[in-house]
């Protein structure tokens, strides 16, 4: 039987971060996947969950920061890979390391890592998974025990273990993200990513040399005492997923808890931050 889908197609002014906020908002909901567009996102749920008032919660429609337009259109038997093909573009960063799907050409790039994702959470377009894989360039992980934690599509876990690090634990909360970690990870023949679906509960009695968390700041500030006490004396804290006003409330916590900053990158607002055990 197919599945018949209804799909918004939002039109969001400013993009950055109204784009972000939206798609956060719509992840509460019955929504279950999502494209980014060149003009805001497409968002898609199954027929037999919508219903007329379900963006009635969706606060930033509202929001006068943010003029947000959008149609909806009823779809037979969404094929996800197709729509990626219009909509998924290639990203480079530092020219070192190139995130493409398959249907791209390869490139010289030093980390060449493939991921057919069929939604948006973390591709490397968004402007945290970016500066995330900026970090990750910089810091040596040569054998380094791993955790990408809110794995999303464990791009992040892929390029720690091709520049070394090892072993990788990958967890995230999403069924499909734990799912389609698992597909990404065989794809660029990772052998040291063990990929769990949970949440921080999973951390309890584990160790790590190096964490990477780029999700959100209240799960950060609520997670942040159980990656102290995962990480090892000397080991690195990456975190991402927040706004620079959002810096003194994670960096309280951190400092606290006897974490140094090291550095930070900012990108449209958005930042990502490094801290040494």
């Amino acid at each position: 039987m197919q599945n018949i889908y209804i799909g918004y197609h939002f039109k969001v002014e400013p993009k950055d971060p109204g784009t972000e906020i939206l798609l956060a908002e719509l992840g509460e909901t019955p929504f279950e996947s999502f494209i980014e567009t060149e003009e805001g996102l497409s968002a898609y749920i199954q027929k037999e969950f919508w219903t007329e008032n379900v963006l009635d919660d969706i606060f930033i429609l509202s929001s006068p920061e943010f003029k947000i337009e959008y149609t909806f259109e009823e779809i037979d038997q969404v094929n996800w890979n197709e729509e990626w093909e219009k909509n998924f573009e290639p990203i480079e960063v530092d020219d070192t390391c190139y995130v493409r799907a398959p249907f791209h050409e390869k490139t010289n790039a030093k980390y060449d890592i493939v991921i057919e994702p069929k939604m948006s959470f973390g591709t490397g377009h968004h402007e945290t998974t970016f500066m995330m894989i900026q970090h990750l360039l910089e810091t040596d992980v040569e054998n380094k025990k791993t955790l990408d934690m809110g794995c999303g599509t464990a791009i992040l876990a892929i390029l720690a273990e091709m520049r070394g690090a090892k072993p990788i634990d990958a967890i995230d909360i999403d069924n499909w993200c734990y799912l389609n970690s698992i597909e990404n990870a065989e794809r660029n023949n990772c052998e040291h990513i063990t990929v769990y679906e949970g949440d921080a509960a999973l951390l309890e009695g584990k160790k790590y040399d190096l964490i990477i968390a780029n999700i959100n700041r209240n799960i950060l500030l609520d997670d942040m005492q159980q990656y102290k006490d995962c990480l090892n004396d000397g080991g690195t804290l990456l975190l991402s997923g927040f706004y620079e006003e959002d810096i003194p409330f994670i960096d309280a916590s951190c400092t606290e808890k006897g974490m140094k900053f090291i550095k930070k990158f900012s990108r449209n607002n958005w930042v990502a931050l490094k801290y040494v055990n």
